[in-house]
């Protein structure tokens, strides 16, 4: 449910919890007041407009404080005068909160807190559903925890048993490559040409002794 108001000459459209600047009133911060002029209030598809006000309508709010608006700025210049003047304004406010909307019987105060326990009981039964799941799935999951602990013995005792075959299997097969490499590198080198080796000057000299120079028969020794 809205309402629009009236104050300062000015018209403002309102709800509960709605924080507005209105013209300065005689009031101090944290006073309740009471709006008179209700031009409209509208609940829903329903609406009851004034001529010009709502007499059994009223607009109830708090004050927050006092404020001051913008600085404004007026010049006036006059032509051929040598007048010029500036002056400066900011208007005194003051920050309402609306704390209730009543027109008649209906108080839109007490809808909005119908409204709000309606909507924190329905979040307490979620709430509540949700932590019954979860500790339906916690005990869900130390069940199966429990089963698979009491399955894992049994399966360690058939891996032990299956193992010394399974080992000798495994140095059978290794064995087999190891000795048909073995057998080939026997076999290349039984194989392989025999390369003459180069003889050289020591090794001649090592086997035969050099024959010595025979004398020449000269002149002299005839």
């Amino acid at each position: 449910m809205y309402a629009v108001i009236e104050t300062g000459g000015k018209q403002y459209r309102v709800e509960v919890g709605t924080e507005l600047e209105v013209e300065l009133l005689q009031a101090e911060p944290g006073d309740n007041i009471t709006l008179d002029r209700v031009l409209l209030v509208a609940d829903g598809d329903e609406s009851t407009i004034g001529h010009p006000v709502i007499a059994e309508a009223a607009v109830e709010a708090e004050v927050v404080r006092r404020d001051r608006g913008e600085k404004l700025v007026s010049f006036k210049y006059r032509p051929k005068a040598r007048s010029r003047v500036k002056k400066g304004h900011r208007q005194e406010l003051m920050v309402l909160r609306i704390t209730e909307v009543r027109l008649g019987n209906k108080s839109a105060a007490a809808d909005k807190r119908k409204a709000d326990a309606d909507a924190k009981s329905e979040r307490q039964r979620l709430e509540e559903a949700a932590a019954k799941q979860a500790a339906e799935d916690a005990a869900l999951a130390a069940k199966l925890a429990k089963a698979s602990a009491a399955k894992a013995p049994a399966k360690g005792s058939t891996s032990k048993a299956d193992a010394k075959p399974a080992a000798k299997a495994t140095a059978k097969a290794a064995a087999k490559p190891a000795a048909k490499t073995t057998a080939k590198a026997s076999t290349s080198k039984a194989d392989a040409p025999k390369t003459p080796r180069a003889k050289t000057q020591s090794g001649a000299a090592d086997a035969k002794p050099a024959a010595k120079p025979k004398p020449r028969a000269t002149k002299k020794d005839e």
